[in-house]
C-alpha cells in the first residue's frame, strides 16, 4: 500500500507516486486536422464510428480508447480492478454502453468536462490506498451528441455566438498502477516509458462547485473560469507552491474567453500564470483555419490532449512537473430550461516526470 495524506483543506499528496502505465487517445476528423494530429493514437474520419446514432458513436469511441489503453499496458480487461468513466450525456450513456462489454467493475462519473480529472483523482487514491493494482480511467465527448443533449439538433442550423466552444469528438483513457510500466508501451506510438523515465501522479486537489450566477450555455469558458481559479489557488496554497513550481498549468477547455477571465481572477489574488498557462481547448484546434469560435470543449478535449500530447512529453522531459486542471460546467437540459445558473468545477492533478 502506498502512503497518502491530506494536504491543506482540499488536497492529497502521495508519499509514493502513482504511475501511468498506459494511455490512449481516439479523436474525430476535425480534431485530426488540428495541430496535434500526429499525437493521437487513432483518428476516425467517420463521425458515426460505424454506428447508427451519435450516442452509439461516442460509446464506440470510448470503448476503443479503453481497449487501446488496456492493450498498450500489456493487460486484459480481467486485470483491471476498477473502471472510473463518464461523459456528458444523461445517465452517462456513452460510458455505460461503451464499456459494458469489457466486464470491468464500473463507477460511472459526471463532472461535465472535468470528468478526466475526477476519474484520475479517484483512480490515484484507489491505487495509493491499495484497492487495486490496475485502475482504468476514461471519458469521452462527441460534438453531435453534446449539441443534441444540451443545445440544438444539428439540422436546426442554429447560429453560434463567438463565445461558444466546439465540443471535441474525442476520448482518452489511462491505466494507473502501483508500479512503473515495464516496457515502452506500444513500440510504434508515444510510449509512457522512455529509458528510465515515466510519468507519475504525486498529488491531487479536489475542486468545489463555484457559481457566479451565469446562465449562458454558449459561454462555457465564462462559467468554468471561476472554478479553475479557485482550484488553482487552492492547489498552490495547500502545497505551499507558487506558479513557478510548475513548468506548465493546463486547464481543460476554457477557450479564449475563459482564459482571459481566469487571468483576471487570479491577478486579483496576486497570482500570475500567463507565462506558463496552456488550455487544451486552445491547443487542439487551429483558430486561424478551423472554425471553432472560442476553442474546444467537452470531456474528450482535456482527455485526448492529456493522453495524446501532454503525458508523452512529460515522459520525454519537456516538462518536469505540471498541473492538469480539467474544467466542467455543471448544467443539464432540465436545469438550463428551468432557468437555473451554471456552476463550474475543476479538479487538479499534479503530474511529474520521474527518473526510475
Amino acid at each position: 500500500m502506498k502512503k497518502q495524506y491530506t494536504c491543506g483543506t482540499a488536497s492529497v499528496q502521495f508519499e509514493e507516486p502513482v504511475y501511468f502505465e498506459s494511455c490512449a487517445s481516439v479523436v474525430g476528423k476535425k480534431e485530426g486536422e488540428g495541430p496535434l494530429s500526429d499525437y493521437f493514437d487513432m483518428i476516425c474520419k467517420d463521425p458515426m464510428f460505424g454506428s447508427e446514432t451519435w450516442e452509439a458513436a461516442e460509446s464506440a469511441m470510448q470503448k476503443e480508447a479503453a481497449a487501446l489503453a488496456v492493450g498498450k499496458a500489456g493487460l486484459t480487461p480481467k486485470d483491471i480492478r476498477m473502471l472510473f468513466a463518464g461523459d456528458l450525456l444523461a445517465q452517462t450513456t456513452a460510458s455505460s454502453f461503451g464499456t459494458a462489454g469489457l466486464e470491468i467493475p464500473f463507477y460511472g462519473l459526471f463532472g461535465a468536462c472535468s470528468t478526466m480529472g475526477e476519474s484520475l483523482s479517484l483512480g490515484a487514491m484507489c491505487i495509493a490506498g491499495g484497492y487495486g493494482e490496475h485502475i482504468l480511467c476514461a471519458t469521452s465527448s462527441h460534438f453531435a451528441s453534446a449539441e443534441k443533449e444540451f443545445r440544438f439538433p444539428l439540422g436546426y442550423g442554429n447560429q453560434r455566438p463567438l463565445s461558444a466552444t466546439w465540443t471535441v469528438t474525442g476520448s482518452g483513457a489511462c491505466v494507473l498502477g502501483c508500479n512503473p510500466p515495464s516496457r515502452p508501451l506500444s513500440s510504434d506510438h508515444m510510449p509512457l516509458r522512455d529509458g528510465d523515465s515515466c510519468a507519475v501522479i504525486t498529488g491531487i486537489t479536489t475542486g468545489k462547485m463555484v457559481d457566479y450566477g451565469l446562465k449562458d450555455s454558449l459561454n462555457m469558458g465564462g462559467c468554468m473560469a471561476p472554478a479553475a481559479c479557485d482550484t488553482i489557488y487552492q492547489n498552490l496554497f495547500d502545497f505551499g507552491r507558487s506558479p513557478k513550481d510548475y513548468d506548465a498549468i493546463f486547464t481543460g477547455d476554457l477557450g479564449m474567453v475563459g482564459q482571459k477571465i481566469l487571468f483576471d481572477l487570479l491577478n486579483e489574488k496576486g497570482i500570475d500564470i500567463r507565462d506558463r498557462h496552456q488550455d487544451c481547448g486552445l491547443l487542439i484546434y487551429d483558430s486561424d483555419r478551423q472554425d471553432t469560435h472560442c476553442g474546444g470543449s467537452g470531456c474528450g478535449c482535456a482527455a485526448s490532449v492529456l493522453t495524446g500530447y501532454i503525458l508523452p512529453n512529460i515522459v520525454k522531459g519537456k516538462w518536469k512537473r505540471i498541473l492538469f486542471v480539467p474544467t466542467g460546467a455543471l448544467l443539464s437540459k432540465v436545469s438550463f430550461n428551468e432557468g437555473d445558473t451554471i456552476p463550474g468545477i475543476a479538479h487538479a492533478i499534479v503530474i511529474e516526470h520521474m527518473k526510475l
